[in-house]
């Protein structure tokens, strides 16, 4: 078994998020994942089909935040590991949010780690 941690850092994206009026318009906001991924052996013929494409979880990102938004940054972060361990091979996931713009002189955010046997209970 190959253990590899894969990283999407710093995706900004414009969503709505919040549970004040003006956070029903998009505003910005910066989210990072981090997948350890278990594979059967260390990839070696060099393919995309041998391991976790980016894209795939920067694609599922992207289309919640053009969802119809969350009330909740916990909402959020939890929607984005459950999309994250569907995949059978992400043993563990972390994510991160940050509202980049609520506050002039700070970032306000929520992180989570869920594993595959917090995600089948």
């Amino acid at each position: 078994m190959a253990d590899f941690a894969i990283l999407l850092d710093d995706l900004d994206v414009a969503m709505r998020l919040g549970i004040h009026p003006h956070e029903q318009v998009p505003q910005r906001v910066r989210l990072s994942v981090r997948l350890t991924v278990d594979y059967p052996l260390a990839p070696s013929a060099d393919a995309i089909d041998e391991v976790l494409d980016y894209d795939t979880i920067r694609d599922g990102i992207r289309a919640l935040a053009d969802g119809p938004g969350f009330a909740l940054q916990e909402t959020l972060v939890e929607a984005i590991a459950a999309q994250c361990l569907s995949d059978h091979r992400v043993r563990e996931v972390r994510v991160r949010s940050m509202k980049l713009d609520v506050y002039p002189d700070a970032r306000v955010g929520c992180e989570i780690v869920r594993n595959r046997a917090s995600h089948a209970a």
